[in-house]
C-alpha cells in the first residue's frame, strides 16, 4: 500500500507535506479533501481522524498520522531537511513551533478569510493584520543576512514558513514591506522546486 496523503490544496498545512514528499521523492497518493466543504466531517474521515482536519497521511502499514509538522518530520527522518547538528536542529524546530502558534494563526486566517470566506480586513480585524504583520518583521529580521531560517541550506523552518507566507498577500498584507522576506521565498521557492 502507498502512502496516502489527504490534503485540501488551498491549505498551506497540506502543501508544506506535499513538498515534502516531492522533494524527497516519496510516492504517495493524494486524496483531495476539502475542508470548505466539510469533506473533513464526513464519518468516514473522522474515522481516520477524530480531529477532523487535514493534511492527514496513511503510513503504508495502515497507521494514521495527522499534523503538517509531525507529518513533515516523520518524512523528512535522516535526510537533508533535517539539520544533522544538534543545535541546527532545535533551532529548526524552534520555528517550527514558532510558525504553528505566531504566524499561522494570523497569517494564514487572514489569508482565509479573505480569499475564501470573502471577508473584508474591517471583518477580520486588526488584531490578526497586527500580529501577522509582527510575525513577518521577525522573519525579516532573522533573513537579513539572506540565506534560509537555519544554516546554509533549506531545513523543514523554511518548508514551514514559506507555505503561507508565499500566499500572504492573499489575505492583505504585503511583503514588499518585507524585502528579505521577499528575497527568502524566492530562495526557498527554487531550493525545493515550489512553482
Amino acid at each position: 500500500m502507498a502512502l496516502r496523503i489527504f490534503g485540501d490544496s488551498i491549505s498551506g498545512n497540506c502543501l508544506k507535506v506535499k513538498w515534502v514528499a516531492d522533494f524527497l521523492r516519496i510516492p504517495y497518493v493524494w486524496t483531495e479533501t476539502s475542508v470548505v466543504n466539510a469533506q473533513t466531517r464526513t464519518p468516514q474521515f473522522l474515522t481516520l481522524n477524530p480531529a477532523g482536519q487535514v493534511p492527514l497521511i496513511i503510513l503504508e502499514d495502515g497507521r494514521p498520522l495527522a499534523q503538517s509538522n509531525a507529518i513533515m518530520l516523520h518524512l523528512a527522518d535522516g535526510s537533508a531537511l533535517i539539520p544533522a547538528d544538534a543545535y541546527e536542529r532545535a533551532r529548526m524546530l524552534e520555528w517550527l513551533f514558532w510558525e504553528q502558534y505566531s504566524h499561522e494563526p494570523y497569517v494564514a486566517v487572514a489569508r482565509f478569510q479573505m480569499r475564501y470566506m470573502g471577508k473584508t480586513r474591517q471583518e477580520i480585524g486588526e488584531r490578526i493584520y497586527e500580529r501577522g504583520a509582527a510575525a513577518l518583521k521577525r522573519m525579516d529580521d532573522a533573513l537579513a543576512g539572506g540565506g534560509f531560517l537555519v544554516g546554509d541550506a533549506a531545513s523543514l523552518a523554511d518548508v514551514a514558513l514559506v507555505a503561507y507566507t508565499r500566499v500572504a498577500h492573499e489575505g492583505g498584507f504585503d511583503l514588499s514591506a518585507y524585502p528579505a522576506v521577499k528575497a527568502w521565498v524566492a530562495r526557498v521557492e527554487t531550493a525545493l522546486g515550489i512553482v
